[in-house]
């Protein structure tokens, strides 16, 4: 058995490293600085509008609103991502991915805001009036290519249902690593346990699981942040010398470009890429459903949502590791890094908080990424597929979770970075493409708010010929 992972891990590896190297970096940051400067750095010109429209209310009464279509976006990005992925990449890429980290966010921020904003435009509408969307319908609607928007669909079940679904629950398992009561069999049962979960929830039989998971996240979330900015205040004095070897590390191209495959700059990126999502077109999905009067308004929600997840929270992770006085080591990436840091500064309770957090964050994530399928099982289809094949799809889909628990950090790394570098490379170059529309409807949007109105939104006013489903 180890053996034939052993072969699917190099197979995946050789097919990321072609990817990573250079198309992915290329494509992130190569679109990120053209969309910055296309929108006059609306990261930083508007994010104080993008809180403003964050509070408004749907247009219509019970539909979804902008701030909840955040929070779908938010529940799928901020999860084990802003814990194991920054201590990931700070083990095995140094201080300075953490400085890639907050470059792929704020370019990544500028090419979120285009992917939500083209998913408003070109979004669907159902018999009940709420609305659907995301890449694979403005791959069909603007570009004409339904062919596109079917592969794009396939990749994004692969990478959540497969790649993500997978490296959650790995990462789970890891959080317990440390504890007295983990044998050789843990993994096996924290993965079959999870997998039950995991099963009744999408099989329609625990809403309340859901419900109540999806209430203490939340809670859980604010309640990290104020753990890790306890550790960096008691450890004050170590601040100004983590940010000095933060910088020193991520300028340091000779050890950058000389092993560039596992260097500050490729982890930072990878990581920060699975962090907040920017650019994949994972987040137009959510942002798709929002009833809002203008695009602009949920491209802007969007582009918050990168900003809260890496900037804040993933800076937080960051902070509260490298303040805590333990060292990164490649033989601690993942959740050990975490709890040592944690167990240093704060003793005992601190592996068992992560571990709880690593619970409910990873639970909630596995949940949140099933439910991006289901929307491209629809596109695939034209339709929703009958009972009996969702039946098999969800079983299939608790089973990879079963797996992910059970494979190496290696191959669930490997697998996750394969696939979203798979979205990467589709959805960038047809944002690119498509771009010109999100700029021209923010055009509009600046022009309407500068005349003190609430900016509506009419395809019209920016002579969209594509027919939509909401603004004509």
């Amino acid at each position: 058995m180890n053996q034939i992972l052993d072969g699917i891990d190099s197979v995946v590896t050789a097919i990321s490293g072609v990817l990573y190297m250079p198309w992915v970096p290329l494509l992130l940051l190569a679109a990120g600085l053209f969309f910055t400067f296309r929108s006059k750095f609306i990261q930083i010109r508007l994010l104080g509008e993008s809180f403003r429209v964050v509070s408004e209310k749907p247009k219509t009464k019970g539909s979804i609103s902008s701030f909840g279509a955040l929070m779908i976006s938010t529940a799928s990005r901020v999860g084990t991502g802003n814990i194991v992925g920054v201590s990931t990449a700070i083990c095995l890429g140094g201080y300075g991915a953490v400085f890639w980290m907050w470059v792929t966010a704020i370019l990544g921020g500028a090419s979120a805001f285009v992917e939500s904003t083209l998913a408003q435009i070109y979004k669907r509408k159902n018999k009940d009036g709420s609305s659907y969307g995301g890449p694979s319908y403005y791959m069909e609607t603007a570009l004409r290519q339904r062919w596109l928007g079917v592969v794009f669909a396939i990749i994004i079940i692969l990478t959540y249902a497969v790649g993500y679904n997978m490296l959650a629950s790995y990462n789970l398992q890891s959080a317990f690593a440390g504890f007295s009561f983990y044998g050789d069999h843990s993994p096996f049962l924290i993965g079959l346990i999870l997998a039950v979960l995991f099963a009744a929830c999408v099989l329609g039989g625990a809403h309340r699981l859901t419900k109540v998971t999806g209430t203490l996240v939340p809670i859980m979330g604010v309640l990290y942040v104020v753990i890790a900015l306890v550790v960096v205040l008691m450890h004050l004095n170590l601040v100004p010398t983590v940010f000095q070897n933060i910088f020193a590390s991520a300028f340091d191209f000779p050890a950058i470009f000389g092993g560039f495959a596992g260097s500050c700059m490729m982890e930072g990126i990878k990581r920060g890429l699975y962090s907040n999502e920017a650019g994949m077109g994972s987040a137009p999905n959510a942002a798709a459903t929002a009833d809002v009067s203008h695009p602009v308004k949920q491209g802007l929600v969007q582009m918050l949502s990168v900003f809260i997840d890496t900037i804040l929270i993933c800076s937080a992770t960051a902070l509260m590791c490298l303040c805590s006085g333990v060292e990164p080591t490649a033989e601690a990436a993942g959740a050990p890094y975490v709890q040592a840091a944690l167990q240093n500064a704060l003793g005992d309770f601190g592996p068992v908080f992560i571990a709880i957090s690593m619970a409910l964050f990873a639970f909630t994530t596995l949940i949140g990424n099933y439910y991006y399928c289901e929307g491209c099982l629809r596109f695939i289809f034209k339709k929703t597929p009958s009972q009996t094949f969702m039946t098999v799809f969800r079983i299939i889909a608790a089973v990879i979770v079963l797996l992910g628990a059970v494979i190496s950090m290696q191959l669930a790394w490997d697998t996750a970075d394969l696939f979203q570098a798979l979205m990467v490379v589709i959805n960038i170059p047809v944002i690119l493409i498509l771009g010109r529309t999100a700029i021209k409807a923010l055009k509009d949007y600046t022009e309407q708010r500068k005349a003190g109105k609430n900016p509506e939104f009419k395809a019209a006013n920016i002579g969209l010929k594509e027919k939509t489903d909401y603004w004509n």
